[in-house]
């Protein structure tokens, strides 16, 4: 499984313009954050006992660890170290709490991967956490970046993240 994703990810690297990089990581980075406040308000409600902090700290590390980044806040790793156990049955749960997004989970993992290969990051340990999880969705056509960044955008107009892009082509032609 790993020889094949790390093959996947090889072949699609090869054929990725390093100059969209950038642009890549802020959709990868909106996947992360829709995430991130869904998983907010469902803790929110169900962990009474944690502070507001807390459970804000409980979605932070639970997005940290299914995209292997790490809190800026040393207050949320050490909240992520003694709280592991609770962090990880939440990581058991996503693939029921947020199967809408699974698809857009595993383009973002695999983006965030191509674009961390193009760094000399090794980042598949997350792919393989993310299939483990049911989170991986390995059938999932790659798409091309820019139909990744539409489908994120589109993702973080209904999430009330983004405001909708007007076009500038008219859909229909006026009639005369």
């Amino acid at each position: 499984m790993s020889e094949e994703i790390h093959n996947v990810v090889d072949e699609a690297a090869s054929d990725f313009n390093p100059k969209i990089v950038p642009v890549m990581r802020e959709a990868i980075v909106m996947v992360q954050m829709i995430l991130y406040r869904r998983l907010k308000e469902d803790v929110q409600t169900r962990y009474q006992d944690l502070s507001d902090h807390e459970k804000k700290w409980l979605a932070g590390a639970v997005v940290n660890n299914l995209f292997g980044t790490e809190a800026a806040d040393p207050d949320v790793n050490v909240f992520a170290r003694k709280n592991r156990a609770i962090i990880e049955q939440e990581l058991r749960e996503l693939k029921e709490r947020a199967a809408d997004l699974i698809p857009h989970l595993t383009d973002a993992l695999r983006m965030q991967t191509i674009c961390d290969n193009h760094e000399g990051v090794h980042s598949i340990p997350c792919l393989l956490l993310a299939k483990e999880l049911g989170l991986f969705d390995q059938d999932r056509v790659l798409p091309m970046p820019s139909t990744f960044m539409i489908a994120v955008r589109k993702l973080g107009t209904e999430c009330g993240l983004v405001e909708e892009m007007e076009s500038s082509v008219p859909l229909v032609e006026p009639e005369k």
